[in-house]
């Protein structure tokens, strides 16, 4: 079983955590989880990957951000630089229980959090994305899109488009969008962030895909070919499985599982 606890912020507060701890650690993992519903559809797919990890001598720390989950504040509290921080915070603990290589895991948006830490930090032994975006905008753009739909309904059809809920979102610097808060602080970052090619370490992009054989996306393609030093232990994979952070029932990726587990144990 996971150990359960909660971290105090330093600008106080509390973060809540689980961490998987492996007996012997040849490795210590650090979980960046998903943006909004994404991340509570995904929660499934974090516990499993978790647990097939420790069970194979990786210790894992799972930490709901500001706002996000058990944690102390609400949705529209949190921006990206206090997620950021969020990480130091968790990373900070995790010094506390070994020396073991470092490795960074995102999923979805969490690979732009993981991204931006892991050059922040320097010493990162390496990174684990999951369906990464390769820049936040497009996230944003969706995210919005949704805050139209909504507003159309109730304005009956009036035209409308994005530049006006953008313009909202200005002005109110917070709008509710599909059940959650959102500051601009939150989702200006989040479009600012862009993966960014690691600068040492090891680095795994997977990609699930339905189809046959499976396949990168071209666009997943396009950044890794146009990285000016693309990373000499960069592994990117497609393998068969259903976009989970997104599907209406909750659904598993065991190829996924198995070949994040064979690629940790390599790297």
């Amino acid at each position: 079983m996971p150990e359960a606890f909660f971290l105090d912020a330093p600008e106080g507060g509390q973060r809540f955590c689980l961490f998987h701890r492996a007996e012997r650690a040849h490795a210590r993992v650090l979980y960046v989880h998903p943006f909004a519903e994404e991340m509570n559809k995904s929660r499934r797919m974090a516990a499993l990957q978790a647990r097939a990890w420790q069970a194979a001598g990786v210790s894992v720390l799972q930490m709901d951000l500001l706002g996000c989950g058990d944690s102390s504040g609400d949705f529209g509290d949190a921006s990206w630089s206090d997620w950021l921080d969020d990480l130091q915070l968790a990373r900070s603990w995790l010094d506390g229980q070994g020396n073991a290589p470092l490795f960074l895991w995102g999923l979805r948006a969490g690979c732009l959090l993981a991204s931006a830490v892991a050059q922040r930090w320097g010493d990162v032994s390496g990174q684990l994305w999951w369906q990464p975006p390769v820049s936040g905008k497009p996230l944003v753009q969706q995210w919005l899109r949704l805050k139209l739909a909504s507003a159309m309904k109730v304005e009956g059809g009036g035209k409308l488009a994005l530049d006006d809920i953008r313009a909202q979102l200005r002005a109110e610097q917070a709008i509710d969008i599909a059940g959650y808060r959102c500051s601009a602080a939150l989702l200006d970052g989040l479009e600012r962030a862009r993966l960014l090619a690691p600068t040492r370490g090891r680095l795994g992009w997977f990609e699930l895909s339905r189809a046959s054989p499976p396949a990168l996306l071209p666009v997943s393609q396009q950044t890794m070919a146009d990285w000016a030093a693309e990373p000499a232990a960069l592994h990117a994979e497609a393998v068969n499985g259903p976009a989970f952070w997104q599907s209406t029932e909750m659904e598993v990726a065991p190829q996924l599982l198995a070949r994040s587990v064979d690629w940790l144990k390599r790297a």
